[in-house]
């Protein structure tokens, strides 16, 4: 079992307003991130949510996912991910860990990011023009590594850690490496879907 961890527990400081819950593609944001993952290989999908986040969790209250408050109010993104890893079922073989505020991410990318695991991929990254972003695949084999090391550096640490085990998957989408943490960038997620919609 692949499962999935939607990071939505950021404070959205720069954005001025929370904004995983602006309007997108007629939901709001997390909730079409959260429908990309639906629409994936991934399952079941965990959504890490601030200790606050009843908003953002009423916003989910008809998918079937799981809201996993991380306790760390002030958390890094770390913080967020160990959240996710500790509500993980057993039987989970690996996780693919999702950007809530990258609602351009769509369901294939994800799912070429998983597809590169069939092929020995312990740790997969998506790459774009040479750049690598999000989201990001792991085994099961690094849960307790992650739980434990890699404070002050992310899940990059786990990346540069084990250079021999990362298979990159290159994707045609700069998605990957764009988020959302300005008005402009929202603003310009918006434009880019809207195109994308009207081909």
């Amino acid at each position: 079992m692949i499962c999935a961890i939607v990071l939505a527990a950021g404070q959205s400081r720069r954005m001025g307003a929370q904004k995983l819950l602006l309007p997108f593609a007629g939901q709001t944001v997390i909730g079409h991130v959260v429908d990309q993952v639906l629409q994936s290989r991934a399952g079941p999908v965990f959504v890490v949510v601030a200790q606050q986040g009843g908003a953002i969790a009423e916003a989910l209250t008809l998918k079937p996912i799981v809201v996993v408050p991380n306790p760390d109010a002030e958390g890094d993104m770390l913080s967020s991910v160990r959240a996710g890893l500790r509500a993980l079922p057993a039987d989970c073989e690996a996780v693919v860990v999702v950007l809530g505020d990258q609602p351009l991410v769509s369901s294939q990318v994800i799912r070429q990011v998983i597809e590169v695991n069939e092929n020995a991929g312990k740790i997969v990254v998506p790459t774009c023009d040479g750049q690598r972003g999000h989201p990001l695949f792991f085994s099961r084999d690094y849960f307790g590594e992650v739980l434990t090391c890699y404070d002050g550096i992310g899940l990059r640490g786990l990346v540069q850690a084990h250079p021999d085990e990362v298979r990159e998957v290159n994707v045609d989408s700069p998605s990957v490496l764009e988020d959302m943490n300005y008005p402009d960038d929202y603003q310009r997620a918006l434009s880019k879907f809207r195109e994308a919609t009207e081909r």
